[in-house]
């Protein structure tokens, strides 16, 4: 297996690195994983979408959808916005971001004046963006709201043409919409809110001077909403820079949520593989998600599975747009068992009903996997996310754990036992060991891509 060429999306590659699927999933979940009671609330922050308030036709819109109340991050970041406040809002992946500056923005726009590109959402990925401009379209439709939505990897005329007839809001990954205003086919003139979703994955994916080209093109008074699943120091300073009289939300952030069972199962690199299938054919149920680092090792651990009678699809950069649709709706329709992929599918794949999620490659940036587990545990259900750790990676899950603050339990699996001794999990808060950190490329401040 070539494990030199990491499958990370770089900026500037919208056409072929970024993931991309159908839209059609849950795009806007009411995923708290722990509920609040009904009632009023000691805290004193609302318990239900009407007191957040929203206007009838939200209301309705989110009754449509099924869900009875709001999120945390729903119920701290909606109010400063519906306020009019810039509002950078962090919280863990699938609690429910989308609907905190969804509902806000659509009750600005609530008037009668439509066609005029009034609402913009900057997404890392085409999936994201897909996903997104369905929950608008969904939540909007009781406003006459319309959205677009526009992305690399498909021809651009069918955009040009569609824009011509104008949107309200325009849900664009940054690559793509920079295309449009090179053009003349986008305005940003008259952007009143201006969303910027999953800020930190398009800081590693190097969209960040692309982002800020973007909010240049904005009027000064605009609205801005900034939601990321973690806060690292650039996006706090880019937050510092594009916005004004902001207020900050910050709900679990950089932690597994709850529900999800942590494990680590030490062993050998070589014999990787051959556990993955032990614990497919023994124990696990339900749909699987496994993360591997590179396209190589996706594709060889598919085709590994598929000949040992698992069925296995691969998810990565190297696939076409059409490959990547197929494997993404099968996995959804139950048709696969086991997807594999690489971080491509750690955010804005939201399928509902993954029961377990494994590192085969423990993510060398420990944010990595908090987004990768978030990818089960959805919807106030519980799953499970296993790390198989050969040797080399021990110090990349002691960073996981440290970013976490939470030890993670090591197992080893009978018939699996490793000929190295796992390492204990780290004294959590010691801030002894700095020679120690010195070995791992997340603390050297560089990413290995």
């Amino acid at each position: 297996m070539n494990e030199e060429h990491d499958d990370t999306e770089r900026a500037g590659d919208s056409t072929t690195a970024t993931m991309d699927g159908p839209a059609g999933t849950e795009a806007l979940p009411n995923e708290e994983t722990a509920a609040d009671p009904p009632g009023p609330r000691e805290d004193g922050e609302p318990s239900t979408f009407e007191e957040l308030g929203l206007e009838p036709r939200l209301l309705e819109a989110v009754r449509r959808r099924g869900y009875e109340r709001p999120t945390a991050i729903q119920r701290r970041a909606i109010p400063p916005a519906l306020a009019g406040r810039d509002v950078l809002g962090s919280a863990q992946t699938g609690t429910g971001k989308t609907a905190a500056f969804t509902l806000p923005m659509l009750q600005r726009f609530s008037d009668d004046e439509h066609g005029t590109l009034r609402g913009l959402i900057v997404t890392p990925t085409r999936e994201l963006a897909r996903q997104v401009e369905d929950a608008v379209g969904e939540y909007g439709a009781t406003m006459s709201i319309e959205p677009m939505v526009v992305h690399g990897g498909v021809p651009i005329g069918p955009q040009i043409e569609g824009l011509e007839w104008g949107c309200d809001v325009l849900v664009a990954t940054p690559g793509r919409l920079l295309d449009h205003c090179r053009r003349g086919t986008v305005d940003l003139s008259e952007v009143q809110v201006l969303v910027l979703d999953e800020a930190d994955r398009m800081l590693d994916m190097g969209f960040i001077d692309d982002v800020r080209k973007i909010v240049a093109q904005t009027p000064d008074d605009r609205q801005t909403l900034l939601f990321s699943a973690t806060m690292p120091n650039a996006i706090k300073s880019l937050a510092h820079q594009i916005m004004e009289d902001r207020v900050e939300v910050e709900v679990g952030l950089e932690k597994a949520a709850e529900g999800i069972r942590e494990v680590i199962h030490p062993v050998d690199r070589v014999a990787k593989h051959e556990l993955l299938l032990h614990l497919l054919e023994n124990g696990m149920e339900g749909q699987v998600l496994v993360f591997a680092r590179t396209r190589d090792t996706t594709q060889y651990l598919s085709d590994y599975l598929e000949r040992k009678g698992v069925s296995a699809d691969a998810l990565h950069g190297g696939r076409s747009q059409e490959q990547r649709q197929r494997s993404l709706q099968a996995f959804r329709d139950g048709e696969t068992r086991a997807l594999v992929a690489t971080n491509v599918a750690a955010r804005g794949l939201d399928i509902r009903g993954i029961r377990h999620v494994v590192n085969f490659d423990a993510p060398r940036d420990p944010r990595d996997y908090v987004h990768r587990v978030g990818r089960t545990a959805r919807a106030n259900e519980t799953g499970d996310a296993l790390i198989l750790m050969a040797q080399h990676e021990w110090t990349y899950v002691r960073d996981i754990e440290k970013l976490t603050g939470e030890a993670i339990e090591r197992r080893a699996v009978e018939g699996f036992e490793p000929d190295f001794t796992p390492p204990p999990p780290p004294e959590l808060g010691d801030d002894d060991g700095e020679d120690e950190r010195e070995t791992s490329p997340l603390n050297r401040g560089r990413r290995r891509r």
